[in-house]
């Protein structure tokens, strides 16, 4: 369906710049509203998923703070409090390194890795079925598109 369908936008765009970001945020929104609801029933973000995955990621490794707030999607997120919630839940653990006491290491749990595996399968066969509209091609082309739009 088209944007101006989806909005319901009687008037043209102002130009295809404005249709493409208006696009852009209505699609993010889009993915973020159906991510959220594959997720709810893990009890579980998006962000915190994202924690988890890049946990996973680096394991056996751990991470501190400041890499998870670095690799993660939202940059608005509190890296903090969302590492405290996956700890209450036992999907990963906060060690204190011995070193330096304002250090602190995170790693994911086994709990948190069998959690991450379901969830994982769940939202990649979500994507396939909704971006196997796009071609391999294509899905690369939006890729480059998006980067270059980023600078």
């Amino acid at each position: 369906m088209k944007i101006e369908e989806e909005i319901k936008q009687n008037k043209p765009f102002k130009s295809e710049h404005q249709k493409a970001v208006v696009n852009l945020m209505f699609t993010a929104s889009w993915w973020a509203q159906h991510a959220t609801r594959l997720l709810r029933p893990y009890g579980i973000s998006q962000e915190q998923y994202n924690i988890l995955r890049i946990l996973r990621g680096m394991h056996p490794e751990p991470a501190t703070i400041k890499t998870l707030t670095e690799r993660m999607l939202d940059k608005n997120s509190n890296a903090s409090r969302l590492v405290e919630k996956l700890k209450q839940k036992k999907l990963l653990d906060r060690l204190e390194c011995p070193n330096d006491r304002r250090r602190v290491d995170i790693t994911i749990t086994e709990s948190g890795l069998r959690m991450l595996d379901e969830t994982s399968l769940l939202m990649e066969g979500n994507m396939s079925t909704y971006f196997n509209t796009l071609t391999v091609e294509e899905a690369q082309q939006l890729n480059e598109l998006l980067d270059k739009m980023r600078g």
